[in-house]
């Protein structure tokens, strides 16, 4: 779905997943600013939005999900996970409660076969379960933004900014009210500073969410059963996951960034070295310079320099081995 946004000036459309909206608007650097004073917004509205209604919403949730939600207050964040019955991540939804709907935004595209899986799990529960991304535009308020949502929309509220889950027909003009518009290369590289995984980019078809530390943020482990609980269980109770997220410090006299699935490597062993990880996603961030996260395996030596393909990286613990 295309946003009006992208006929603003100097906007630039994104491709591959986030295909839709803008990458920037002609200065990536001056959008994350904005972004890091708390000015501005991101205009997310490619994302998926679902909605689950009815009296049993929460109890029905809390039965699916990684995440404790059987008591959700009203207007409090949260996410949560859908796991294959190994314990792989599938889906990962970022969630808020109005006090009669849950609202829920997911990564572009994944909203269908979300919806296939939950209306499979209805049973005899109460519970209506809605794809709203054609009415529903989810529009990013950064931290310390002093923007106000309009009356009646359900607004997801966390130590990094607001989610916005507005009417579609409103995001031109609110867009106007409360700007300047930060593209999603902008709100990446400070997802990336964050260490906040994404689905289908930190992840792959064989995560689990202790790789990527996504237990206690989306995963509570004192819940009951789940699809895929066992693994969790399992790995935290016995053992340690087979790879682990990490921040990296990229090389910046590099022009080019390395991109998504570039092979990660011991400087020791040189660019021919035996494959070690891979990139996750890549950024140029307005202080920090190029970073990126990756996900290795454990057994990498934590203070060890790295290769990602032909550019030297630096290390920071995301993940403890």
């Amino acid at each position: 779905m295309k946003s009006p946004l992208l006929s603003l000036p100097g906007a630039v459309a994104a491709e591959g997943q986030d295909e839709g909206v803008a990458a920037h608007y002609g200065d990536l650097f001056r959008e994350q600013r904005a972004l890091a004073d708390g000015t501005g917004l991101v205009d997310l509205s490619h994302r998926g939005v679902v909605t689950v209604t009815g009296d049993d919403r929460l109890s029905w949730l809390h039965l699916l999900l990684t995440q404790h939600v059987s008591e959700l207050p009203a207007g409090r964040a949260t996410e949560a996970l859908i796991l294959s019955p190994h314990g792989h991540i599938e889906h990962a939804l970022y969630l808020v409660d109005d006090g009669a709907t849950v609202w829920a935004h997911v990564e572009p595209g994944t909203q269908e076969a979300l919806i296939g899986y939950l209306e499979s799990m209805k049973f005899f529960y109460r519970v209506e379960v809605a794809d709203r991304t054609d009415d529903f535009a989810v529009v990013h308020l950064p931290a310390g933004s002093i923007a106000e949502a309009p009356e009646g929309v359900a607004v997801r509220e966390t130590s990094y900014g607001r989610d916005l889950f507005l009417p579609r027909a409103d995001l031109e003009s609110y867009a106007a009210a409360h700007g300047p518009v930060a593209g999603i290369l902008a709100y990446e590289a400070l997802r990336i500073e964050g260490h906040r995984p994404r689905l289908g980019f930190e992840t792959d078809h064989r995560t689990i969410p202790h790789e990527v530390g996504l237990i206690g943020t989306a995963v509570h482990l004192d819940k009951g059963c789940y699809r895929g609980q066992e693994t969790v269980a399992r790995v935290q109770n016995l053992g340690k996951p087979p790879r682990r997220l990490v921040f990296l410090h990229l090389d910046g006299s590099e022009v080019h960034l390395p991109g998504h699935g570039t092979p990660v490597r011991l400087a020791a062993d040189g660019a021919e070295g035996r494959q070690l990880g891979f990139i996750t996603t890549s950024a140029r961030h307005h202080e920090l310079g190029p970073i990126a996260l990756a996900l290795v395996k454990r057994n990498v030596p934590l203070d060890a320099p790295l290769l990602a393909g032909d550019t030297a990286a630096a290390q920071e613990t995301v993940v403890e081995a």
